[in-house]
């Protein structure tokens, strides 16, 4: 069975199933429903009634369900990334620990029911033998990162919970700048909460000096700035990054994906197509539609063309030592301010 992340939290209150699988990008939540799972499962004897499996011994995992809880009803068996869920699409069949765990769920589920409760969390999960025994018998659930308007929703909460004030704007600022990971924005606002005290207020101004800046977000910056020709803003920006000891090669790399978007964009613009589809962008960044079209009206396609090639030159020379990336990429910025 598969359900939504609300309806998961439901079920786990209602009464706990013999087989989860956890799976997406926000790992927060994942911890957040395990956490649930183990409280609502009650008391907890790690190596007696609570088994810790991840790909290290997971071959232990039937063992650990037939082998009995003493004194206890239940065993709670977490399994972290072990990767029981990666399918082999040159295969027909699954790894022997896939077609064996399989095997035995179909074979035993009536054991699983009454001995044991079994969660799976991962990052991602195909649809193998597995993942189909699972869904057949128990609940799977896609944890994806939340949009932004669910984001600024849950920083609010906190705000409110510690007696801070924080108005929307501000909140949507901090995950425009400091992205969707939810973990990463908890610890941010934590840090602004703790700056602004109680009764206090949080500010964009409080936001910008403050809070970690996503390297896509500082790229946004980089090039606005690059578009209106302030180069001197725009070699501060790409100092800034590599004064937090931003690898220069993840620089080019994370510069060569932005303006190959921006140029994506021109051409999604210039045929009519959907944006959001040909950048490929999650359901959390949709947001940044409207700033991609911002940024690609301000280059012609041939110049996009032009700084794509000037990245893919630099990376090839910077491998055969023939650049620096350092000089390469100040050469960029300069030629097209120039």
């Amino acid at each position: 069975m598969n359900l939504t992340y609300d309806a998961l939290n439901k079920s786990i209150l209602e009464e706990l199933k013999p087989l989860y699988l956890l799976y997406g990008n926000e790992q927060y939540l994942i911890e957040t429903c395990v956490n649930k799972i183990k409280k609502n499962f009650g008391e907890l004897l790690l190596g007696i009634n609570y088994i810790v499996l991840d790909e290290t011994n997971i071959d232990n995992i039937i063992s650990d369900i037939e082998m009995p809880a003493f004194g206890y009803d239940k065993k709670l068996i977490v399994v972290k990334s072990a990767g029981l869920f990666k399918k082999d699409g040159r295969k027909k069949t699954g790894t022997p620990i896939q077609e064996k765990l399989a095997e035995y769920i179909r074979e035993n589920m009536s054991i699983i029911e009454e001995s044991v409760v079994i969660v799976f969390t991962d990052l991602e999960a195909d649809k193998n033998v597995v993942f189909e025994e699972i869904e057949k018998n128990g609940i799977i659930c896609n944890i994806e990162e939340l949009k932004p308007i669910q984001l600024v929703k849950k920083l609010k909460q906190i705000c409110n919970l510690y007696k801070v004030n924080c108005d929307d704007v501000t909140l949507n600022y901090l995950v425009e700048t400091s992205g969707t990971n939810l973990q990463n924005l908890i610890n941010e606002i934590r840090k602004l909460i703790e700056y602004a005290g109680e009764n206090g207020t949080i500010t964009i101004d409080d936001v910008n000096h403050l809070s970690i800046k996503q390297i896509e977000s500082v790229i946004f910056e980089l090039t606005d700035n690059l578009a209106i020709r302030k180069l001197d803003k725009a070699l501060e920006v790409l100092d800034n990054l590599i004064y937090q000891k931003e690898p220069l090669q993840k620089i080019l790399i994370t510069l060569y994906n932005h303006f190959k978007k921006i140029y994506l964009c021109t051409i999604a613009v210039s045929l009519n197509k959907d944006i959001v589809n040909s950048l490929s962008l999650r359901p959390n960044q949709v947001f940044l539609v409207t700033k991609y079209k911002k940024q690609a009206s301000y280059f012609k396609k041939e110049e996009l063309r032009k700084i794509l090639n000037e990245f893919i030159d630099l990376d090839y020379n910077s491998k055969n030592g023939k650049i620096d990336i350092d000089v390469g990429l100040r050469s960029i910025l300069c030629n097209y301010c120039s």
